[in-house]
Formats: structure tokens, C-alpha cells, sequence
């Protein structure tokens, strides 16, 4: 837990904004050297920047490679600081150009493209809408323009997909999702080549203090042991909640890529295995009210923001989403973004079943 460690005999020397030696916390501690070398290892990467949350980790990232006059394209659908970070905070205050696209057309990426472009950015699966995106085809298209791509691939986890590997400059993780796995951390990571890595831990760690907590690092490389057991019961469970909710009258569409009945789901096949995570999304032929009964009548499933935790999760998005304009139009009467826990795949299904019969919804 320390936050300051034994200075040499003569500490004249020393830099005091490296990283190479544990000097100050804020410019790295064991801790998080550990857990950067486990993340990198698991993703594909040469390096690895882990720091204080998911939303550190994607400004950090942005902060370090963007200058005013770059331009950005960047997924419609993205976790929402991504969104309030391109469409408004670095375009107001920076002036960096940037274009929103429907990134699960990759043609669209490409005529996106400008020749100031520095930067692709993409979520996939997408959230909340679990879009998915061609990170091979858009790497392509990225690198043949002289851009860099980064991915958010937060639902999907390392154990589910491998950005790296399929082409991209960055894999952007929220470590307090899925790697962390039990609610009780926040962290977030960049992995990819060392020379990009040592350009964003030197700016955004320890010059903008975007420092993760060594107890946090501590109780998220806890966590990462577990990911693999974790993954498997939720790529399971969250299965097979889809296929339920699927065949149920009272909904009106299920969102999930490991759906036959998902745009995303041939994509999805060939760059996501063994599963597809554990968020899902579905509406029902219902109004506002009757959203928010269905979920007043949940037992086990619990009414919480964020994903990835042990115990399933959902929350109801209402119609006044700012960012409702880019989602599809299924989305457009309100919706729940459902994250599928690792309880016992019977007991979630149940307690969605009791909870339709409570709410007077046909099953």
C-alpha cells in the first residue's frame, strides 16, 4: 500500500518523473507493474499503462497521441465519457476535429477517413447496444491512411478477443468490468507497443496523476486469476438468457452477438471465441413505467450500473438518451442494458420468467 519508497543514498540523480523505479506511486509502484505485465501478457502486447479507472485510461490514451488539428473518426455507439470526450471536450477545448460513424460499416470508416486523421477509435461489442465493428478491416483501413486504431473491449474481455492480434494499435480495457470481475475496484488499462505506451505513461500517469491505487492493482491482478472460470460462465449464462428472452412474447428485441439473429453475429464469429460476453440488451412492447416495474420485480438480478461483476446487473435506459439518434431503431422506445452474472444459469432465467408473470407480461 506504500505510496513512497527508500530513496538511494544520493537521490540527486534522480529523475523525478520516471517510471524505471519506484520512487513516488503516482509514477509507478510494484503493484502495478505486476499487473501490467499480466494484462500485456494476456492481451498480446509488448506493454501495458494501467491507471485509476476505464475513462483514465481512454483521455489518457487520447490526451497523449492527439495535438489541435488532428482529426478523429470514432463508433456512434460508445461508452458514454467516450462520447462527451470527442463530440465536445477535446473538440471545444483542443480543437481536435472529430466525425462519429457507424463503425459496423467499414466502408463508412473509410469514407470518413481525412488526410489530418491520426486516430480511429472503436467499442465492439459496442456499448450499450452491443454493435459489433471489423477490427481486422478497420485496422486496414487505419493503417493504409496512416492512422492509428484503438479498440474499447471492455464486454468482451481477453479471454473473449484479442484486438492485437487482429490488427489494432491499442486495447483499451475498463479493469473494474470483467478482469477485476467482483465490484469492488476501479482501473483501467492501455496495452500495445512500447513506444506508444512510455509516451502515455509518462503524460497521462505521471504528469496529469491519472495513477491507479496500488491496493486497487492489488485486488484487480486478485481478480485476473479468475478470468478464464469467470468468462466461461458468462459467455454460458448470458447465452442462454438471450435465447429465452428471444422466444418471449412480451419482448421486443434481444441484442446479443452470440445470436443468429444479431447484424453483428458473422463478424462477431470470426473475431470473438470462444464466447461473446456477458451484456445483452432487450426491450419490451411495454411503456415507460411497466420497464421500470419489470425491473422493480427482479429478485436476484440487481437493478446497478456497470457490467462485469459476479452478480448479474441491469439497468433500464430510458427515451431520453442523448445519444439516442445513433442508436438503431429498435432502441428508440427504451430499453435494458443487461449484464449476466455467474449465479446459476436456472436461477437468472427463473428469476426473469417471475418477474415477466409479476409484471402481467405474456411468457
Amino acid at each position: 500500500m506504500a505510496n513512497s519508497y527508500e530513496l538511494p543514498y544520493d537521490p540527486s540523480g534522480l529523475n523525478w518523473s520516471a517510471s524505471d523505479k519506484n520512487v513516488y506511486t503516482r509514477n509507478g509502484g510494484a503493484n502495478q507493474k505486476y499487473l501490467e505485465e499480466k494484462l500485456a501478457s494476456l492481451s498480446g502486447g509488448e506493454d501495458c499503462v494501467a491507471l485509476g479507472s476505464g475513462v483514465a485510461a481512454l483521455s489518457g490514451l487520447f490526451f497523449a497521441l492527439l495535438k489541435t488539428g488532428d482529426h478523429v473518426v470514432f463508433s456512434s455507439v460508445t461508452y458514454i465519457a467516450v462520447y462527451r470526450l470527442f463530440n465536445e471536450l477535446l473538440n471545444n477545448k483542443f480543437n481536435i476535429e472529430t466525425t462519429i460513424v457507424d463503425t459496423s460499416d467499414a466502408e463508412k470508416v473509410r469514407a470518413a477517413l481525412r488526410p489530418n486523421t491520426k486516430l480511429i477509435h472503436i467499442e465492439t461489442p459496442g456499448n450499450p447496444t452491443t454493435g459489433i465493428s471489423d477490427i481486422k478491416g478497420i485496422a486496414k483501413i487505419a493503417h493504409d491512411a496512416g492512422a492509428l486504431l484503438s479498440v474499447d473491449n471492455t464486454f468482451a474481455s481477453p479471454y473473449n478477443q484479442l484486438p492485437l492480434e487482429l490488427g489494432a494499435d491499442f486495447s483499451v480495457e475498463s479493469l473494474t468490468k470483467y478482469i477485476n470481475g467482483h465490484g469492488d475496484a476501479m482501473g483501467g488499462a492501455i496495452i500495445g507497443r512500447k513506444e506508444h505506451l512510455d509516451i502515455i505513461r509518462f503524460q497521462s500517469q505521471v504528469n496529469l496523476g491519472g495513477a491507479i491505487s496500488p491496493f486497487n492493482a492489488w485486488l484487480i491482478m486478485r481478480g485476473a486469476v479468475t478470468l478464464p472460470l469467470r468468462m466461461k460462465q458468462h459467455n454460458g449464462n448470458a447465452l442462454k438468457a438471450a435465447r429465452y428472452l428471444e422466444d418471449i412474447p412480451a419482448v421486443r428485441f434481444v441484442a446479443y452477438p452470440g445470436l443468429e439473429s444479431h447484424p453483428g453475429h458473422r463478424t462477431a464469429l470470426l473475431q470473438m471465441s470462444p464466447g461473446f460476453g456477458g451484456v445483452l440488451s432487450f426491450g419490451l412492447k411495454a411503456d415507460h413505467d411497466t420497464h421500470n416495474r419489470f425491473v422493480s420485480n427482479l429478485k436476484l438480478i440487481t437493478s446497478a450500473v456497470s457490467l462485469g461483476h459476479d452478480e448479474s446487473l441491469i439497468v433500464f435506459l430510458g427515451e431520453k438518451d442523448e445519444r439516442q439518434y445513433l442508436y438503431p431503431e429498435e432502441f428508440h422506445g427504451g430499453f435494458f442494458r443487461f449484464s449476466v452474472g455467474i449465479e446459476d444459469s436456472e436461477d437468472i432465467v427463473g428469476d426473469l420468467e417471475q418477474a415477466f408473470k409479476e409484471t402481467g407480461l405474456s411468457i
